[in-house]
């Protein structure tokens, strides 16, 4: 096998497990464990890989916070596509969430514009305004601790709220999933917290977010693949994220 053929190899292998030792990599295509690091220190400078000791792990970018106001304006086009797939599930007489995100508020704009006759529990501000006027469309805003940055409401008064209720559909946001370890991340903790609780009181759950962060990572898990049933996204998901979605009875939409 030419060294080519190896690091495209032990890239598909990486994919397809998210981790790797240099020990079974040496077993497995009969070459020295330093010949391994070599490879893995080549795959680490094209930017796939981090090294780590005895191994390497898949690279995942930190995403960076953002308030509300700068998000808006970003991946405009991808959101909507995702905004308008949630859209298509919802039936008329639901009860449905919709966390804060920048998404929903697309997606709240859309529901405004229909003729749906739904109720709408929401903890940001953003979403509740949009609907506020659509007589076909009961709106229930959430309150609590006011998170400017978020514009809505997070931390105990909000979840204490929140776990009165039974919703069909619950629409969230997420700024990364790794699906090695299953993690769905946020950065605040007393938003992540809410999202817990929003999942808690959910019957089927719906992550909205972009393919790419499939990639990113927050700093606080407040979900696990377990706890959702779908995930909605903008563009094909990679056949290695995609088999292990699968393999966790998550719908991918």
């Amino acid at each position: 096998m030419f060294p080519e053929e190896r690091l495209e190899e032990i890239l598909k292998i990486l994919k397809s497990e998210g981790k790797l030792k240099v020990k079974d990599l040496s077993i497995k295509f009969n070459v020295t464990e330093d010949c391994i690091r070599k490879d893995l220190k080549v795959l680490e400078n094209k930017g796939y890989l981090k090294r780590t000791y005895g191994g390497a792990v898949l690279f995942r970018e930190s995403a960076h916070e953002q308030d509300i106001v700068s998000r808006k304006d970003i991946d405009i086009s991808s959101k909507t596509i995702i905004a308008k797939k949630a859209f298509d599930i919802i039936e008329d007489k639901e009860t449905i969430f919709l966390d804060i995100s920048t998404t929903n508020i697309i997606l709240a704009k859309l529901l405004a514009e229909s003729s749906k006759n739904i109720t709408v529990v929401s903890n940001m501000l953003d979403v509740v305004n949009v609907l506020s006027s659509k007589n076909n469309i009961t709106a229930i805003c959430i309150g609590g601790l006011l998170n400017k940055n978020l514009n809505g409401f997070v931390g105990s008064p909000s979840i204490e709220l929140i776990s009165r209720y039974k919703f069909d559909k619950t629409f969230i946001g997420s700024c990364g999933i790794d699906v090695f370890d299953k993690s769905i991340t946020t950065f605040q903790i007393e938003d992540g917290i809410t999202k817990s609780s929003i999942i808690k009181a959910g019957k089927k759950n719906y992550i909205v977010m972009e393919k790419k962060k499939f990639y990113y990572d927050g700093n606080y898990k407040f979900a696990s693949l377990d706890d959702i049933d779908s995930i909605i996204t903008d563009a094909l998901i990679d056949d290695d994220i995609k088999n292990i979605l699968i393999e966790n009875g998550i719908e991918i939409i």
